[in-house]
């Protein structure tokens, strides 16, 4: 088995513009990226996108939904024509996964069908709906409730998962025990970091934080060998690091280049 490929998630070199992304992700040796649609029009167009890929031979492996709170207009404001855009999207571009977030607490009807609506759209495609760990928001120092069903997926009957590292620190979970749960289940990875503060998502690069990121991606290697183990990892790992405190685009490599590193040292067998 071949250790997973490792991707750059696009939002990782905001504010720079995509086509950067894709050719730090060339220079730097990634083996793909994961397209993170923003407001600028390039990200959402996936003639443009493909181009870039093509141009710099880089391949999309996975569709981050624009799920956010800051992209909430991005291809339209309804969230299942989103989804089918993110859908329609990864099959143009080749990719494997769509990353998606669970529905905000507000979007009641959304949420009331969720789980349903994501089993229909998978029904129809190769494509995984991967439904990522969020965390609790605070407000005043109280647990607020700001995703519906749950930010856990564990609590819910998802296919596909993805684990996000800076999430499982903001949520105060333990990263590795919420991937030994999900089993087969866990199909996608964001590689990234945080110190462990309740409702603060930070996304440092892997290892300047508290979570077990060298442990997991060790385990996922692990996995890929050992013919015994029937919850073989298949997916990516996706570096989902920020770097828009960054002075200069050399200071911003410099964080891109130690977490391929770091993906490369703990995935090795």
């Amino acid at each position: 088995m071949s250790t997973p490929l490792i991707a750059l998630s696009t939002a990782a070199v905001f504010p720079e513009p995509l086509s950067y992304a894709f050719e730090v992700a060339a220079r730097l040796g990634y083996d793909g990226v994961e397209l993170m649609p923003f407001g600028d029009s390039g990200s959402q167009d996936v003639d443009t996108v493909r181009r870039l890929s093509d141009a710099h031979g880089v391949p999309v492996l996975s569709v981050h939904s624009p799920c956010l709170l800051v992209t909430q207009r991005v291809w339209g404001v309804n969230p299942w024509r989103k989804l089918v855009k993110s859908r329609r999207a990864a099959e143009r571009l080749g990719a494997q996964t769509v990353v998606l977030h669970p529905p905000f607490r507000w979007q009641r009807e959304y949420a009331a069908m969720f789980i349903e609506g994501i089993q229909r759209l998978a029904d129809v495609t190769d494509v995984k709906f991967a439904v990522e760990n969020m965390y609790p928001w605070t407000a005043a120092g109280r647990e607020v409730r700001g995703y519906s069903p749950s930010w856990d997926p564990r609590d819910d009957d998802f296919e596909h998962v993805t684990l996000d590292l800076s999430h499982t620190s903001a949520s105060g979970s333990d990263a590795l025990q919420m991937a030994a749960d999900l089993g087969d289940r866990l199909a996608h990875i964001h590689l990234t970091d945080g110190t462990g503060l309740i409702g603060k998502d930070e996304h440092l690069v892997p290892g300047r934080g508290n979570q077990p990121a060298a442990e997991l991606l060790r385990g996922l290697a692990a996995s890929q060998l050992n013919p015994r183990v029937a919850s073989r990892f298949n997916g990516v790992v996706v570096v989902e690091i920020s770097t828009r405190k960054a002075l200069t685009r050399d200071e911003r490599e410099v964080d891109l280049a130690e977490s391929l590193d770091f993906a490369h040292t703990h995935l090795s067998p």
